[in-house]
C-alpha cells in the first residue's frame, strides 16, 4: 500500500523535483487536459507512476500516467 503523506508538505522526486501531493480516491487532472474531459479518480502512486480511472470506465480500466503530469481538481 502506498504512504500517505500530509496534503499540504511538498515531496521531492529522486531528481530534486518538488511534485504535488495527491491522495487516493481524490480527483486529479493532466497538465494539459481538455475542456471537456472529466477529471479522472486518482487510484494510487508509486515510485513516480500514479494510476488513474474515469468513472465511467469502471473499476476494472485504469491508466499508468507519470506523477508529473498529474495535478489536483479544483
Amino acid at each position: 500500500m502506498p504512504r500517505s503523506f500530509p496534503k499540504s508538505s511538498p515531496r521531492h522526486a529522486a531528481g530534486g523535483e518538488v511534485v504535488e501531493l495527491l491522495q487516493p480516491g481524490s480527483f486529479v487532472r493532466l497538465r494539459d487536459h481538455p475542456d471537456d474531459l472529466p477529471p479522472f479518480q486518482l487510484i494510487s502512486c508509486q515510485g513516480g507512476r500514479c494510476w488513474v480511472r474515469q468513472q465511467a470506465w469502471g473499476t476494472l480500466v485504469q491508466w499508468e500516467v507519470a506523477h508529473r503530469r498529474l495535478t489536483a481538481a479544483a
